[in-house]
């Protein structure tokens, strides 16, 4: 891996360790779909294809997950979201 792609896996690491635990909801793709959620699934694209060569798929991962967002928005389901227009405050 290259220094830039060991240092954004570094990233999704300390957000999946640090972050992601303490938002209070989860990936709205993971909640649609199944399979990973998107900082597992980025984190792997980005160990598999660099930083530039992953912007493509990862900008497509975020896309899906904002209509999976959108489309849980539609329903009774509440506390998730990870980039689509839910409102829901951090829990530290």
């Amino acid at each position: 891996m290259s220094p830039a792609s060991r240092l954004v896996d570094r990233m999704i690491v300390g957000y999946q360790h640090r972050l992601s635990p303490r938002k209070g909801f989860t990936c709205a793709h993971l909640v649609a779909h199944g399979g990973r959620s998107c900082s597992a699934e980025v984190r792997d694209v980005v160990r598999r294809r660099g930083v530039l060569r992953g912007t493509v798929p990862t900008v497509l991962r975020f896309a899906a997950c904002y209509r999976a967002a959108a489309m849980l928005a539609q329903t009774d389901v509440r506390g998730v979201c990870c980039c689509g227009g839910i409102p829901i405050p951090f829990r530290f």
